[in-house]
């Protein structure tokens, strides 16, 4: 019985003697939340102050080293021939002959199209008929003058005997004066029978259209046996266009601001869209006088004056309408200092402040006059508040 006293004192004793250890581990983890507490807010205050203070702006540095610096001017447009010409045939009708097709070479004198030529046949057979009729009429009116001319003078002789009056006299001079008129008309008749027989002549032979230049039948409009319409008194109709594809040149549109900068006989270097992997080289020769503006009236106005560029490479055979990059070299210096363009600044007036600096302080000045405008609204709505009560 005393023994299972003892041991049951032992039992109940045993617990008490493990409680300091627990205790311990307590203040232990309670030191270590506060430790990283503490670490915590010294975080976020360093953080909140290094977020007020502006950020270092990164330098890159480079050397100053003597080069040749080049002006240059972009501009973009398209790839063009030099010489075009637009086939329009001067007369009407339906086309019987079409031997070309598009993208068919073509030499100076070459067939491209002809114009049914019945109609002008027979004007020209009528107007050679009209030339025979005003010859025949003119020797009629010659054969008469020519008898006006016998009676007048057989006139001139009884009138001097006294053998016939002065109103036969009379009559007689006149009828040799119209006989006279007469035969000049009939002349002036056969000019201009000859003049319209020239003129059908001329309509016939514009029947068959012959290329005027070596080159490429680029664009065509027309099919056989279509009605053309003639270039008379108005625009008729384009049935094709004939090209010399072996000297192209770059249209490109330049500003107007940077048109002053470019003259004749500048150097390009003209990147095409089709050939990235090539620059091709030309020459400024021709600027227009006057410039093409889109956009008129909008925000987006722009004037801009077309430059021809002649391209010099004639290895490649171009295709019109090409899209194109041209820089153009307006001006160069050779053996100069060059620094890079990021290093160079501006200094406005007599401050020595850069233009970002002066930016940064107009910024400070804007937010400084908002506080006190804030300031102000906030002094006169406790004033009105306080007459209130």
């Amino acid at each position: 019985m005393g023994y299972d006293a003892l041991s049951m004192h032992q039992a109940i004793a045993t617990p008490a003697a493990a409680a300091p250890p627990r205790k311990k581990r307590r203040s232990r983890t309670k030191r270590y939340l506060l430790i990283a507490g503490g670490v915590l807010l010294l975080w976020i205050i360093v953080s909140s102050i290094l977020s007020r203070r502006e950020k270092p702006i990164p330098v890159t540095t480079d050397k100053a080293v003597r080069r040749t610096i080049v002006q240059t001017v972009s501009a973009t447009g398209k790839i063009q021939p030099e010489i075009e010409v637009k086939i329009s045939p001067e007369v009407a009708g339906e086309i019987i002959d079409l031997p070309v097709e598009d993208g068919k070479a073509v030499k100076k004198g070459d067939l491209l199209v002809r114009i049914k030529p019945d109609s002008y046949k027979a004007l020209l057979e009528q107007q050679e008929a009209a030339i025979s009729a005003a010859k025949a009429t003119n020797l009629q009116q010659k054969a008469t003058l020519l008898k006006t001319e016998q009676d007048i003078k057989r006139a001139d002789d009884m009138f001097a005997k006294k053998t016939i009056s002065v109103q036969e006299y009379n009559a007689a001079q006149a009828a040799h004066d119209v006989a006279k008129a007469t035969y000049e008309s009939s002349q002036h008749d056969i000019e201009r029978a000859q003049a319209a027989s020239s003129q059908a002549r001329d309509a016939l032979s514009k029947t068959t259209v012959y290329s005027p230049i070596d080159g490429t039948v680029t664009i065509l409009n027309s099919k056989l046996g279509e009605r053309i319409v003639a270039t008379g008194q108005f625009a008729g109709t384009e049935v094709m266009r004939v090209a010399d594809l072996q000297h192209m040149e770059a249209r490109v549109d330049v500003n107007e601001n940077d048109v002053v900068n470019v003259k004749i006989g500048d150097k390009a270097s003209i990147k095409i869209d089709a050939y990235p992997e090539r620059r091709f080289h030309g020459t400024v020769y021709q600027i227009a006088n006057t410039g093409k503006t889109s956009g008129t009236g909008t925000q987006e106005e722009v004037t801009n004056f077309e430059v021809k560029i002649r391209i010099d490479e004639h290895d490649v055979l171009l295709k019109p309408a090409l899209s194109c990059t041209a820089d153009i070299e307006t001006a160069s210096a050779s053996d100069v200092i060059a620094v890079p363009m990021q290093a160079v600044t501006i200094r406005t007036g007599d401050s020595n402040l850069s233009p970002e600096e002066i930016e940064k302080k107009k910024l400070k000045i804007e937010q400084r006059d908002k506080a006190d405008n804030s300031a102000e609204l906030t002094n006169e709505k406790i004033e009105k508040q306080a007459q209130r009560e």
